[in-house]
C-alpha cells in the first residue's frame, strides 16, 4: 500500500529548539499509512521551496503557529501552498489558533482547519478524515470551514494523558542539525502538558483549563536512554511549563537518570513553592543527576502584586529556592514582569531590589526583566480589554506583536529608561566577566550598590561595539 503524505513546517524564529509540538502529532500518525515530512523554517535551506516540492502528492499541510513574528512567515508559506494545490488540506495549531479558532480562518482564506489546545489525538483525527474523505463536524478540538465556506467551531477536546501517545519519533527530524545551530549538543523533550496553575498574566489556564498531564519516569528513562545512545547528546532542555509540578516524580526521573547512568545534564522549568518543598536530600538527588539548571519565574518583587497576579507563591520561596541552587551551583534564570497596569512605583522598586539580590547570589543566576503585554488568553487581558484596550485585531497585526523586546503602554519612557539601564547593569554585575570586560563589571557593581544608572555612557559604548539578539 502507498503511503499517504503528510507535511509539517514550522515557520522562521530566533529560536533553535526542536520542533517538539510537530514531531508529538507527527509521531501519532500510523507510520503504515502515512509518510510525514517536517520542515524547519530556521534550519532547513530553501524551505518554501523544500515544502512545495514535498507537498506534491501530499494530503494535508500542517503549520505550528506562535503569536508574533513567526506569523509573517507561517502566513507566506501557507499562502504558496495553497496558492499551488488548492485542494490540500491546510491545518493550523499551536497557541495562535488555540487563542484565536475561528479569527485565525477568518484572516487567512488559505487556512481549512485551526486546532486548538493539545494537537495529537485531533490531529490524527483530521488526517484520518482527509484521507477516508470524511466530514469534520465531529471532530473535537478544532473549527473549520463547511461546504458552504462558513466558520464552524466544535466542541473542545479534554486533555488526554500524554501515556496513551506513541513514543515522540526524533527520527523525523535531523537532530544534528539543532545541535549545529545550537552550538551545543542539547535535546528537547516535554515531559508534561499543560499547567495547574492560575496565574492571572498567562494564557495557559485558558488553553488548558488548569489540567496538567505527564509521562511516567519509567517510560521518560527508557526513551532518554535509548535516544542519548543514538544521538549522544550532553544536555537536556526539558521544554514542560512546570516540569517540578510533582515533587515525587521529578525523584523517580532523577533516580532514572543515576540508575540507567545516563551521564547527561538537564534543565527544567520550576516554581519558587516547588524548589521551596523539596527536601534537601531530593535537591541534592537531581543535582547529582545532572540537574544544571532551572527557570524559576518571579514575577514580582513585591508580595502584594505576586498577590494579585495570583502566583500562589511567597517571596521567602524565592529566597529560599535561591540559596539551595546556589549551594549547589544550580543555575537560575528568575524572570520577572514590570509594567502591569495600575502597578505602584514601590512595586517596580522593589522589583529591581529583588532583582539584584538574586543575581547576586550567585555568577550562575540571572535575572531578566520583562515587559507586561496585553498577551490574548490572560485574565489580564480580558480585563483591560472590558476598560477599552484594543488588541491588534488581525493576522497581519498580531504579526507585529512583539511580547518580548518592547514596553507595554503602561510604561512611561522615563520608566522605561530607568529600567533598561538597570537591567544592562545588573546583568554586567553578576555574570562571569573575562579579563577585557572585569573593568565594566566593577562599574556596574559600584553603579547597582549606589543605585545610580544615569548617564549611562558604558551602556552606550558597549551596545554599540557588541551587536544585541534581537527578539521575536
Amino acid at each position: 500500500m502507498t503511503k499517504k503524505k503528510v507535511v509539517l513546517y514550522n515557520p522562521v524564529s530566533v529560536f533553535y529548539d526542536m520542533p517538539l509540538a510537530l514531531l508529538a502529532i507527527g509521531s501519532c500518525l500510523d507510520p503504515k499509512r502515512y509518510e510525514v515530512i517536517i520542515v524547519d523554517g530556521r534550519v532547513d535551506k530553501s524551505p518554501l521551496k523544500k515544502v512545495l516540492e514535498a507537498c506534491d502528492d501530499a494530503i494535508c499541510f500542517g503549520v505550528t503557529a506562535l503569536t508574533g513574528a513567526p506569523l509573517k512567515d507561517a502566513v507566506k508559506v501557507t499562502r504558496a501552498v495553497k496558492a499551488k494545490f488548492p485542494s490540500l488540506t491546510i491545518v493550523w495549531g499551536g497557541w495562535h489558533p488555540s487563542l484565536f479558532p475561528t479569527e485565525t480562518l477568518r484572516d487567512e482564506p488559505a487556512i481549512d482547519i485551526s486546532v486548538q489546545a493539545q494537537g495529537e489525538e485531533t490531529f490524527v483525527e483530521i488526517v484520518n478524515r482527509v484521507a477516508e474523505g470524511g466530514e469534520f463536524d465531529d471532530v473535537k478540538g478544532i473549527t473549520y470551514r463547511n461546504a458552504d465556506g462558513g466558520i464552524v467551531k466544535n466542541l473542545g477536546r479534554p486533555l488526554q494523558d500524554v501515556n496513551f501517545f506513541p513514543t515522540v519519533n526524533y527520527d523525523l527530524i535531523k537532530v544534528e542539525n539543532y545541535f549545529k545551530f545550537k552550538k551545543n549538543r542539547q535535546f528537547d523533550y516535554i515531559s508534561s502538558a499543560g499547567c495547574r496553575f492560575r496565574c492571572t498574566f498567562c494564557a495557559d489556564p485558558f488553553v488548558y483549563k488548569r489540567g496538567w498531564t505527564a509521562l511516567q519516569p519509567e517510560r521518560m528513562g527508557e526513551e532518554l536512554e535509548f535516544w542519548k545512545k543514538k544521538f549522544n547528546f550532553t544536555d537536556i532542555n526539558f521544554q514542560d511549563e512546570t516540569f517540578f509540578t510533582k515533587r515525587k516524580r521529578v525523584v523517580a526521573i532523577s533516580e532514572e537518570f543515576i540508575n540507567r547512568n545516563l551521564q547527561t545534564t538537564w534543565a527544567g522549568t520550576m516554581r519558587a513553592d516547588q524548589g521551596f518543598r523539596l527536601k534537601e536530600e531530593e535537591f541534592d538527588l537531581c543535582k547529582k543527576s545532572g540537574l544544571r539548571r532551572v527557570l524559576v519565574g518571579v514575577e514580582s518583587g513585591s508580595q502584594e502584586m505576586m498577590d494579585w497576579l495570583m502566583k500562589d507563591i511567597k517571596i521567602e520561596q524565592v529566597y529560599d529556592t535561591a540559596r539551595r541552587c546556589a549551594e549547589r551551583d544550580i543555575a537560575v534564570i528568575f524572570p520577572f514582569i514590570v509594567g502591569f497596569p495600575g502597578e505602584s512605583e514601590d512595586s517596580v522598586r522593589s522589583t529591581l531590589k529583588t532583582a539584584l539580590e538574586l543575581n547576586s547570589m550567585h555568577p550562575l543566576f540571572t535575572t531578566p526583566i520583562f515587559y507586561f503585554k496585553p498577551y490574548p488568553g490572560s485574565k489580564i487581558t480580558q480585563d483591560v480589554v472590558a476598560k477599552g484596550y484594543q488588541l491588534p485585531q488581525t493576522l497581519s497585526e498580531w504579526s507585529d506583536f512583539d511580547y518580548i523586546g518592547s514596553s507595554g503602554p503602561w510604561v512611561s519612557k522615563a520608566k522605561f529608561e530607568l529600567i533598561e539601564r538597570f537591567k544592562f547593569y545588573n546583568k554586567v554585575a553578576g555574570r562571569r566577566q573575562n579579563i577585557l570586560t572585569k573593568p565594566l563589571q566593577a562599574i556596574a557593581q559600584l553603579r547597582c550598590k549606589m543605585n545610580f544608572f544615569a548617564m549611562p555612557i558604558e551602556k552606550l559604548v558597549y551596545e554599540k561595539l557588541v551587536p544585541q539578539q534581537k527578539l521575536s
